[in-house]
């Protein structure tokens, strides 16, 4: 595999490790108000990859269907929502207000379901990184390798937030920091993983990519409105969550822009 693409893949994986590892410095459970604004900053990023990165490019790569060109990325949209909605509904878990999801099964600790929430909601951000990688390698003159690595930086600087938002909870419930830290690492393992099926899978069947373009997008959206946006706006209302959504957002879109 090209060596730009292994490194690209790898950069989100960098940035959730490097959340998680906050952990060692926290010294008691994260504050309400701190996980808005981390939260948040991770939804915006994540809407504007969604748009910038990925329904943008699968739209100018239907452009061949001309009044249709929308036909694609609509479909590859409600099938990643589909996906996501698909594993929220089979997979036993826990989201971060502590409420379970998915079928109950008996002999499964807190602490393994809220880690299957945060590896389910990781592998949008997997596809997404490897699908436009996919596209660079499959010659696409609207994904570019600048782009793309963009695409990953942005993921990798929202998974630094949420790394933390996802560890200090496990924190809180007792477990070590050692520990907390690994189950933050392991969370991100799986964006690698399904970049690496994702460029497989497009490279078997290039004419998919706008779907698969806007699949990543689709499940993407998915996490936002069912987990981050509740997670921000939970509590006393405040506007930080409202602020730094939109610093993520405007940061991803120079982001793509400016190394597009």
């Amino acid at each position: 595999m090209n060596l730009k693409v292994i490194i690209g893949i790898l950069i989100p994986l960098l940035g959730t490790t490097l959340g998680a590892g906050v952990v060692f410095f926290m010294k008691e459970e994260m504050s309400s108000q701190l996980r808005k604004i981390l939260t948040g900053f991770a939804a915006g990023v994540m809407v504007s990859a969604s748009f910038w990165s990925l329904l943008r490019p699968a739209v100018e790569e239907s452009s061949g269907y001309g009044k249709l060109s929308f036909l694609p990325a609509a479909i590859g949209f409600l099938l990643g929502i589909g996906f996501l909605l698909l594993l929220d509904v089979i997979t036993p878990h826990v989201h971060m207000n502590d409420q379970n999801e998915g079928p109950q099964r008996r002999g499964m600790s807190h602490n393994t379901k809220l880690f299957l929430a945060v590896t389910i909601h990781n592998i949008p951000e997997g596809m997404a990184a490897g699908v436009v990688f996919a596209g660079w390698l499959s010659g696409k003159a609207s994904i570019s390798i600048t782009s793309a690595l963009a695409l990953s930086i942005g993921i990798a600087i929202q998974n630094f937030p949420e790394g933390g938002v996802v560890s200090a909870p496990l924190l809180a419930k007792g477990m070590s920091k050692g520990k907390t830290f690994l189950y933050g690492f392991l969370s991100g393992v799986v964006e690698p993983i399904a970049a690496i099926i994702t460029i497989v899978a497009t490279a078997l069947v290039v004419p998919v990519l706008p779907y698969l373009l806007a699949f990543a997008a689709g499940a993407m959206i998915y996490v936002v409105v069912e987990e981050l946006i509740p997670e921000m706006s939970q509590g006393q209302h405040s506007n930080s969550g409202t602020i730094s959504f939109s610093l993520g957002f405007v940061i991803m879109m120079i982001l793509d822009i400016a190394l597009g």
